[in-house]
């Protein structure tokens, strides 16, 4: 369940107007047992205090059971599972990790209910990005929704913290990515192994030390908003790889705020928005 503040309140109280049949005991309880979000990330306090537009969201008791605090479901059908994944979780299994991914935790749950295909990966984002993820729960899902990525047809916007003030507020990035041997990835001359990358960014808000964009993606390269807001000068805070040098956020300032795709099978047009992590706004308030 989702609701969005419309004025101050502490959280205890949001809850009780979600549950007005629930004791105050009974909201606790859900609060400790991490069923519920505050704009995306887990919170406990019962006294947290809310501002006017945050949005709360309760899992469901059967599915928080069989998921971890890190990942939660937006949206689920026969064909899709919509998640919003906290940062710190690895998309899909490295040679290193292979059970704690978002993939894993999927394919458990999904394991436990009768019928049910396993989880097929879509796309990515990285470990220190949180946001908005969707997978497909069948071969023909996966391929369909895969050709809207690879066509540049899937709406996608992140929001990202960066040092201080870029110039001009907004603009657009186009260059041809390559990945280094360090796996950085940088611009250089068109080439066999370089893609071509492009980059639209507008400054929400700014109060000169940092600065909060608003990003959306024509393409989809691997790092490509930190590679291009590195070069221009602004690197997302906590993104040492990309030459950041502070991390007011105690995390990389990335966000992934909205995904948007024709669904594979029913062709409806889906929207799907992950609330603005409340540190990204304390940092440019």
């Amino acid at each position: 369940m989702r609701k969005t503040i419309t004025e101050p309140a502490p959280l205890i109280d949001a809850l009780a107007s979600l549950y007005p049949e629930s004791s105050k005991t009974t909201l606790r309880q859900i609060l400790q047992a991490g069923r519920v979000r505050v704009n995306g990330v887990v919170e406990k306090n019962a006294k947290c205090d809310l501002d006017g537009d945050d949005t709360i969201d309760v899992a469901d008791k059967a599915v928080h059971r069989n998921l971890p605090a890190g990942l939660s479901i937006l949206h689920e059908d026969a064909d899709v599972v919509v998640v919003l994944k906290e940062n710190g979780l690895l998309t899909v299994a490295t040679e290193r990790e292979r059970e704690t991914t978002a993939q894993a935790y999927l394919n458990v749950y999904l394991g436990q209910k009768k019928g049910e295909d396993r989880i097929h990966v879509v796309h990515r984002l990285d470990r220190e990005t949180s946001g908005v993820l969707v997978f497909a729960k069948n071969a023909f899902s996966r391929e369909q929704l895969k050709e809207q990525f690879a066509a540049h047809t899937v709406d996608r916007m992140y929001v990202a913290i960066i040092e201080t003030e870029i110039d001009p507020p907004e603009g657009t990035f186009q260059s041809w990515l390559r990945e280094r041997r360090d796996l950085k990835m940088v611009s250089g001359p068109e080439h066999p192994e370089a893609k071509f990358a492009v980059t639209h960014y507008r400054t929400a808000q700014t109060n000169h030390r940092f600065s909060m964009l608003e990003v959306t993606l024509e393409t989809g390269r691997k790092n490509q908003i930190r590679a291009h807001l590195s070069e221009a000068g602004h690197p997302v805070v906590g993104d040492r790889m990309y030459g950041s040098e502070i991390n007011p956020l105690g995390r990389l300032g990335l966000h992934a705020k909205l995904l948007g795709f024709d669904h594979p099978v029913t062709g409806k047009h889906m929207e799907f928005t992950a609330p603005v992590p409340k540190s990204f706004r304390k940092a440019v308030s």
